[in-house]
């Protein structure tokens, strides 16, 4: 499936968003805890995201890929 520049980087501005606020909220979990393991590997999820829409963004403006149409 193909997203518009526009949808990459709306959801990369989300997906920032929530990545600053796990990473403060982990530093108030205690580690070795559910909450805390399930936090930090959101934090690496989200990392990852972060990373392909990157890619994604960066592999457009260098091959110049139209955005599409519908």
């Amino acid at each position: 499936m193909e997203h518009t520049a526009y949808e990459l980087r709306e959801a990369r501005r989300s997906i920032a968003s929530t990545l600053m606020r796990c990473e403060k909220a982990l530093e108030k979990l205690t580690p070795g805890k559910s909450q805390h393991t399930l936090t930090a590997r959101r934090i690496a999820a989200f990392q990852i995201a972060l990373e392909l829409i990157d890619r994604a963004l960066l592999s457009r403006r260098l091959f110049k890929i139209s955005p599409r149409t519908s």
